[in-house]
């Protein structure tokens, strides 16, 4: 179903994923609508949210074709700005306009191109939440080959082992992973209380989030508290043609 202001209705105190989704990628034109294994890359997304079980999920967009297709799918959709700078200020648009009542009180931010994230790190991301200290929850997993260490393409987040499986954010690096481990490759997922969610879009950009390209610093230069729950694995991001075809590969045959 194909929903706006007057739609999908999350569950009182249940998480709300939403996944925004945009046809302006400039390094793969029309990314969320790729074909892998006979759907849109934002539907095997759509479906792996779903398959987490935490709550309702919605794809937010400023296009008509991915909202189409998303309805196709039996998902649903929210349509919004086309001049969103932010992934976060997407789904703060969609969730004021489909949550007015204030229901949900955590959001889940998944990214719209994961399409092999797994549904039970999604449920991870909640983990960190339980600690009332906690504003954002977000996702890593160690990293195993230095080529990740080395790439700037991969986001590296240090912090202080506050549980087992479970960081207290320090700092986020596209900078080369040095000295001792282990290191972290970040999961651009995020779990973010409501009022968080609020707090943080109104935040104008910090010196660290301009230096790094990362938003991440703007919470922790706010001094809002990020924790990162350990996953066994980073999910692949479809960034390039590249990324594409190792997409196509490792879900062929998957419907």
């Amino acid at each position: 179903m194909l929903c706006g202001a007057n739609g999908t209705r999350p569950m009182a105190d249940e998480p709300l994923i939403l996944i925004p989704a945009r046809m302006a990628s400039t390094r793969l034109p029309g990314k969320p609508l790729a074909d892998i294994a006979g759907q849109p890359m934002i539907v095997h997304v759509m479906r792996r949210a779903e398959a987490a079980h935490v709550g309702a999920v919605v794809v937010a967009t400023d296009s008509q074709a991915i909202a189409a297709a998303v309805e196709k799918a039996g998902g649903r959709a929210v349509m919004t700005r086309s001049d969103h700078v932010s992934g976060s200020d997407r789904i703060f648009e969609a969730l004021q306009a489909i949550d007015p009542e204030r229901r949900a009180t955590i959001v889940i931010n998944v990214q719209g191109d994961l399409p092999t994230i797994e549904p039970a790190d999604i449920r991870a991301a909640l983990a960190p939440l339980a600690d009332p200290a906690v504003d954002i929850a977000t996702l890593a997993a160690e990293i195993k080959n230095a080529d990740e260490r080395s790439n700037p393409n991969v986001v590296k987040v240090a912090g202080t082992p506050v549980a087992a499986r479970r960081l207290q954010a320090l700092s986020f690096t596209r900078a080369n992973a040095t000295g001792d481990g282990p290191h972290y490759h970040h999961i651009g997922l995020y779990a973010y209380r409501r009022a968080a969610l609020e707090r943080f879009i109104t935040l104008p950009p910090s010196p660290l989030e301009r230096r790094e390209k990362l938003e991440q610093w703007r919470a922790l230069e706010a001094g809002m508290r990020i924790d990162v729950a350990i996953v066994d694995s980073a999910p692949l991001g479809v960034d390039t043609p590249e990324d594409l075809e190792r997409a196509r590969k490792l879900l062929a045959g998957r419907r």
